[in-house]
């Protein structure tokens, strides 16, 4: 049902960014074969701002290819102040989906996520909310971010029950983080029919040339925002580097195996990027016709 390459609006999408230059993306995206546009309520930044950006687009652009989109959202994490504007009660569930709606201009969406597990709220309020929301039309599937493996169980059985099975787990898997096989989280989603889709599938960046020799004066870890200059260590160096020189001997770079390697991995649905560019989602695309490995890395 997803493409093997989905366009992720966490970065690059915001209020703070040029549209046209997101508006060039998204257009060679779809043009690319890119028809899953993932986001969530408090992407941007500022928050809601990513679905404000896609909310415009389809004015612009894609209403006419509505039909052709796989549009997803979420709610989970921090949007708006008081208790309802967090974690995974059925309220802010709810509010945070019709609020996304309005700014995307979008009468449902194709994708809702509980995007993060909610360890005070009951699983039954949250999982119900899922399948009411469903039942509503204002979404035709729903799928979960980030829960942990007993939990996920339970929201498998329960969606299930009522017609309205899960569609896809989101985690973070990557060469460097490979916490859901790990963990079983994969295995459940195979064992169950569920997809999986990975987010941050260069680790933020650490999966590409830019902190081969060191840690460039404009890159994230610089500025410390997302990655601390802490975290590359002497040994995670040593890491990246054979893994480049590994990518070398496939004739590609380092980004470009990584994302070969998430889409080569049993049970891997879909992987999101980012972008900033034209030219580096036309790079990331590579991964779709990657050699298989014959080896494990």
């Amino acid at each position: 049902m997803l493409p093997q390459v989905s366009l992720g609006f966490w970065h690059n999408f915001g209020g703070v960014d040029p549209f046209e230059r997101s508006r060039q993306i998204t257009r060679y995206a779809f043009d690319h074969g890119i028809t899953h546009f993932d986001l969530a309520n408090n992407y941007g930044p500022p928050y809601g701002s990513a679905e404000e950006t896609m909310g415009r687009l389809m004015e612009d652009d894609f209403a006419p290819y509505r039909d052709e989109l796989f549009i997803s959202t979420k709610a989970g994490y921090d949007m708006w102040a008081g208790p309802y504007g967090n974690w995974g009660s059925r309220k802010y569930l709810m509010a945070s989906l019709d609020q996304s709606l309005r700014r995307m201009h979008l009468d449902y969406v194709d994708l809702f996520y509980s995007h993060r597990y909610d360890p005070e709220t009951p699983l039954e309020e949250t999982l119900q909310a899922l399948v009411d929301v469903v039942r509503a039309g204002k979404a035709l599937y729903v799928g979960i971010s980030r829960w942990p493996l007993e939990a996920t169980r339970f929201a498998f059985k329960y969606l299930k029950e009522r017609d309205v099975p899960c569609l896809i787990y989101q985690g973070r898997l990557n060469m460097l983080d490979r916490a859901p096989q790990e963990e079983g989280i994969l295995d459940l989603c195979v064992e169950h029919g569920v997809g999986f889709i990975s987010f941050s599938p260069l680790a933020q960046g650490l999966l590409t040339d830019r902190y081969l020799n060191g840690i460039p004066q404009d890159s994230r870890m610089s500025k410390g925002k997302f990655l601390k200059e802490s975290m590359l260590t002497d040994k995670l160096l040593q890491k990246i580097r054979g893994y480049n020189d590994v990518a070398q001997q496939r004739g590609e770079t380092l980004a470009e195996m990584a994302l070969a390697w998430i889409l080569h991995q049993k049970g891997v649905t879909s992987v999101l990027v980012g972008a900033s560019s034209t030219e580096q989602l036309q790079k990331n695309l590579k991964c779709v016709t990657a050699e298989p490995f014959t080896e494990t890395i």
